[in-house]
């Protein structure tokens, strides 16, 4: 990743300094790269979690959901449904989604396809909030801008915060709620510094650091 300079800004700065970089031909996704000071071989280490960003996303999720009652997810804003039927989709490879939710008593099916989801970061968890048997408020949740932060092999991570578009109290407000988040994620017993560097970035800028980390 390219980085902009070595001064670390702070917030307002660093989201007037994404301003002034040229900007793609479409709304470019603004996120947060994070570099984390746990040992990612150490499974009792692994952070991950959701937030609700308060002014959304700005990206249009396809949402999966695996249940034995594909109405009433459809009905919730669900765009895709079903139990037997997908399950036997994403054996075959298909992954045309961004989120995958379960209600609890469809997992069992769902593990099957673990291998397939898994390393795309799609499979169903209750400890993300995807496992759910209230399937209606996922689906709003998800919806309305909730976003997934897992790290990854290095102890890193990225997080969606917004768009180019957006204003930029907007892409601040939301930048500190993604913080807070993953900071509340620290694991139990974690000594040391947990967040070591914050880079803020769009889809095709460079990135600034964030002072503070």
């Amino acid at each position: 990743m390219e980085h902009k300079g070595t001064s670390p800004l702070s917030l307002d700065e660093a989201i007037e300094a994404l301003a002034q970089f040229d900007r793609a031909n479409f709304d470019e996704s603004v996120e947060l790269s994070i570099s984390l000071g746990v040992d990612p071989k150490q499974s009792s280490q692994a952070v991950r979690g959701t937030l609700n960003l308060p002014h959304g996303s700005g990206k249009e999720l396809k949402v999966l959901v695996f249940t034995d009652n594909p109405e009433d997810a459809i009905a919730a804003g669900a765009d895709f449904a079903g139990l037997e039927d997908l399950v036997k989709k994403v054996k075959e490879g298909w992954v045309d989604f961004d989120v995958a939710l379960s209600t609890s008593s469809a997992m069992k099916e769902v593990r099957s396809v673990a291998r397939v989801l898994g390393p795309r970061g799609l499979m169903p968890t209750p400890k993300a909030g995807t496992v759910t048997d209230d399937i209606s408020s996922a689906i709003k949740d998800v919806k309305s801008g909730r976003v997934e932060f897992k790290m990854d092999k290095t102890g890193a991570m990225s997080v969606l915060v917004g768009k180019r578009s957006f204003e930029p109290k907007q892409l601040v407000e939301n930048t500190h709620a993604a913080l807070d988040a993953v900071s509340a994620a620290r694991p139990e017993g974690f000594k040391g510094k947990f967040i070591k560097r914050v880079y803020l970035s769009s889809t095709m800028s460079p990135s600034v650091v964030l002072a503070g980390y």
